[in-house]
């Protein structure tokens, strides 16, 4: 099977001017499915038990699906020449690459606030699903990335009840550094990290168990190891990191991914690792406090019975944001946002706008869905019409936006 999960990519102006117009200013995205060698697929994310290993041994297992991206993923020399880029589907069934989709629609699509302030769409959200937990790692800062020549990634977790049947082999997180852990303990580790073996760096850590309808902020700078749950994770739009643990899923992580993004000529310089962990952030004795979201209910939501409950699940970041809605059986709602969004459905079957909308049970790799869509700006102030067409089922939609939205005000 080619590389590639789709063969008719065929950017147009036609087919991008075509895609907004039908859709009344939503759009729908095909289904990005990004595998990823150092781990093993938790099989949650709903694509077909046949196929979590398309590419090949040497790619590994799928275990990510990118929403509402407009970035590639960085996978080594193998990586398709789209892989990790969201794809919006035009009428005539053609996929317009997103990156170029923004860039042509511009402030039309995403408003002249995010336009003029970013020059574009900057996060992305995915889903991460592992049976075993990830290695523990660090994002740069915006300082730190623009050596190898990309921006700074903060993240931030959600755990939907919607998409964990099970927990997988180890549901508890490590983040962060106990309070008091010196550099020199975790140079130590890092040191550990050629010799084979577990360096045992989360020794320093501390491990979170997972609670199922809550999440975790994670700025860059932070050292973290997420559990094996399937995890909605929004994000800036990049793919830096440096792995710091050199023992993950039962196997050693191999040393090129310690150096990934570090500049060429510092490859082997332990400090320069050690200099991109923010260490107030990563041994601050209030880091529960600080970093952990219970959800809450948006004003509107909670005052009116209007068939819908809107909630805040990610709101710590001014980078990002995330709500997710839930329509009651047999409703039809009108829901506004402000600014435009991602949105993936994970419950239930009905309308999005003038979208048939279902959320996946088993995708094909290839295969088209109904159940990722992005809202342009203008669509989302207007409302979008949404209805549950099940007369038992919730509707459940997670929705993603980008920087500094409005609607948060100054929430910590």
């Amino acid at each position: 099977m080619p590389d590639e999960a789709y063969s008719n990519i065929h950017p147009s102006t036609s087919g991008m001017e075509a895609a907004l117009d039908a859709g009344d200013g939503v759009v729908r995205l095909a289904p990005v499915w990004v595998p990823r060698a150092f781990s093993t697929p938790g099989r949650r994310i709903r694509l077909h038990p046949d196929d979590y290993f398309p590419l090949g041994k040497e790619r590994g297992g799928i275990d990510e699906r990118w929403l509402a991206s407009p970035v590639r993923a960085d996978n080594g020399p193998r990586t398709a020449a789209h892989e990790g880029l969201s794809l919006v589907v035009d009428p005539d069934g053609g996929l317009q690459p997103f990156d170029e989709f923004v860039a042509h629609h511009g402030a039309a699509l995403i408003g002249d606030r995010l336009w003029r302030e970013h020059g574009g769409w900057t996060m992305y959200s995915k889903f991460y699903d592992n049976l075993l937990p990830l290695p523990f790692h660090v994002h740069h800062t915006d300082e730190k990335a623009a050596l190898v020549g990309k921006p700074g990634k903060p993240e931030a977790y959600y755990y939907s009840p919607h998409m964990n049947n099970y927990l997988g082999d180890q549901s508890i997180s490590f983040l962060g550094l106990q309070p008091g852990t010196t550099r020199e303990q975790v140079r130590e580790r890092l040191a550990r990290f050629g010799a084979g073996g577990d360096n045992r760096i989360t020794d320093l850590a501390l491990g979170y168990r997972t609670q199922l309808g809550t999440g975790w902020d994670i700025p860059a700078g932070v050292l973290h190891a997420p559990g094996s749950v399937c995890t909605y994770e929004p994000q800036a739009a990049c793919d830096v990191f440096a792995m710091c643990e050199s023992w993950s899923n039962n196997r050693e992580v191999p040393d090129a991914l310690l150096w990934k993004d570090v500049p060429e000529d510092r490859h082997g310089d332990l400090d320069f690792v050690l200099d991109l962990l923010d260490w107030e952030l990563n041994r601050d004795p209030d880091f529960v406090a600080h970093r952990f979201m219970r959800p809450w209910e948006t004003p509107v939501s909670a005052a009116d019975d209007d068939g819908y409950v809107d909630r805040w699940i990610v709101y710590r970041s001014p980078a990002f944001s995330a709500k997710e809605l839930t329509v009651r059986p047999g409703r039809t709602v009108r829901v506004t946002d402000s600014d435009a969004y991602g949105a993936i459905v994970v419950q239930g079957h009905g309308a999005f706008g003038v979208h048939d909308a279902a959320a996946a049970t088993v995708i094909r790799y290839g295969q088209l869905s109904q159940d990722e869509f992005f809202v342009s700006e203008p669509a989302a102030r207007a409302g979008i019409a949404i209805t549950n067409a099940s007369t038992t089922d919730d509707l459940v939609i997670l929705k993603h936006f980008g920087p500094g939205n409005v609607e948060l005000g100054d929430v910590d």
